[in-house]
């Protein structure tokens, strides 16, 4: 588990199969844990000296900034309300 955890493509394998994930379920929920396995198959890359506790760490903290500035960057706008003035049933 060890060796596996500090492998670089295992994260970023696990990135690209939950951006996989989150294009069969739209809604932006697994696509900052997609962004946050990415960055820490990176950092393991370049080669931080760390160990299993560490970058499930480093990943829970940058999935949730990830995951924080896709809601405020992509997310529903204050004020942004949806007005339905005609139902799909009537008959034009």
């Amino acid at each position: 588990m060890e060796a596996l955890a500090a492998t670089w493509w295992a994260w970023v394998i696990l990135g690209f199969a939950l951006g996989v994930l989150e294009i069969m379920v739209p809604g932006f929920i697994f696509l900052g844990f997609a962004i946050g396995a990415v960055l820490t198959g990176i950092l393991v890359g370049i080669g931080i000296p760390a160990g299993v506790p560490a970058l499930v760490l480093i990943f829970a903290v940058v999935s949730i900034a990830a995951w924080l500035v896709l809601r405020r960057t992509m997310g529903v706008r204050e004020g942004q309300v949806k007005i339905w003035d005609r139902d799909i049933n009537d008959n034009p």
